[in-house]
């Protein structure tokens, strides 16, 4: 089994795309059903601006995390988007491990914020696929960044 899965950058636009079937979450959906064919991956990694976290880097490492609304001024429905998937509790801690230089922590406390949820979505709707999620220091330089990025 190839266990290289792809990179991807995805700005999540606005959080209303979590409800609205458009170009944007078109492709979404496309890219992650291509996924699923080709590849399907055993978890995803997810990398959010939207936790940013002080004095260290931490890896969500609950088994069921929260879905976190995160914003205000949207319609009520938004604040009731549920997106349950599944954590992954040893792959965080596997992930602290390898990510030794760097220094990450588990974190029990954190959910999937929107700068997740709102593109996992329209990407894997089942909700099936167990999720972790990394924050981001904002103590950290730069190179210790690029340091954390050239370890993932």
């Amino acid at each position: 089994m190839d266990l290289l899965q792809p990179v991807w950058f995805i700005g999540h636009g606005s959080p209303m795309n979590a409800l609205m079937d458009n170009p944007f979450t078109q492709a979404l959906g496309h890219m992650g059903r291509q996924a699923l064919e080709k590849n399907p991956p055993k978890a995803v990694l997810v990398v959010s601006a939207h936790w940013l976290s002080r004095g260290g880097t931490f890896v969500q490492a609950s088994p069921k995390p929260e879905t976190i609304h995160d914003f205000g001024g949207f319609p009520k429905a938004l604040f009731d988007v549920e997106y349950p998937a599944p954590g992954d509790p040893e792959l965080a801690d596997e992930l602290g491990k390898m990510l030794h230089r760097s220094g990450v922590e588990k974190d029990f406390e954190w959910g999937l914020d929107h700068g997740a949820w709102s593109v996992l979505k329209p990407m894997f709707p089942l909700a099936d696929i167990p999720i972790i999620q990394l924050s981001l220091d904002i103590h950290k330089s730069p190179r210790e960044h690029a340091e954390l990025a050239k370890e993932l």
